[in-house]
């Protein structure tokens, strides 16, 4: 008797497993879906940058072409040394606290349109040795702001880690010359 309730409760089940209905009415069409956008980064150097008493210890202007935008944010960084055949870069702003005579600091700003770099002291920046003032080297990095809020966790003040968040190189990096 056991038997006989299995086998017609297997019977039942695949009975019921093996009903099928008419089909149901067909979906909607999907509306095509906005090709994605390149969201990308890009770095740019400037050299020869001299600061002096005559131009107010201030660069001159570099302009993006095109304007970066709006919500995009920038890094700055300032060529501070070489080891061992290896660049070293600083974040800016960058203070500087090895002088008797003060403290000074560099510096930057920028627009959508363009950017500068300067000089802060609380002495007479005419009295600093020419390697603090002369041929400096910056680079400027554009980080789009989803990707930046994307990658929170990087360290910004990392020159390494943030060429390494955007997938960039030396050979991506573009020389910028001054505004006329």
């Amino acid at each position: 008797m056991k038997n006989l309730i299995k086998v017609i409760m297997v019977l039942g089940l695949s009975a019921f497993f093996a009903c099928e209905g008419p089909p149901g009415p067909p979906g909607f069409d999907g509306r095509d879906g906005l090709d994605g956008i390149t969201i990308l980064g890009e770095v740019f150097e400037v050299e020869n940058v001299n600061f002096n008493s005559v131009n107010g210890f201030k660069s001159d202007i570099f302009e993006f072409n095109p304007p970066i935008e709006p919500s995009d944010k920038l890094l700055a960084f300032i060529l501070w040394d070489v080891e061992n055949n290896t660049d070293v870069w600083r974040a800016l702003p960058q203070v500087n606290f090895e002088f008797s005579n003060g403290v000074f600091s560099y510096n930057y700003d920028f627009t959508r349109f363009d950017f500068t770099f300067f000089m802060e002291g609380n002495f007479n920046l005419s009295t600093l040795p020419s390697e603090f003032t002369t041929n400096q080297v910056f680079r400027v990095v554009i980080i789009p702001a989803d990707f930046a809020s994307a990658n929170s966790r990087v360290n910004f003040d990392d020159y390494d880690a943030v060429m390494d968040m955007l997938g960039k190189t030396d050979a991506d990096v573009i020389k910028l010359q001054p505004k006329n």
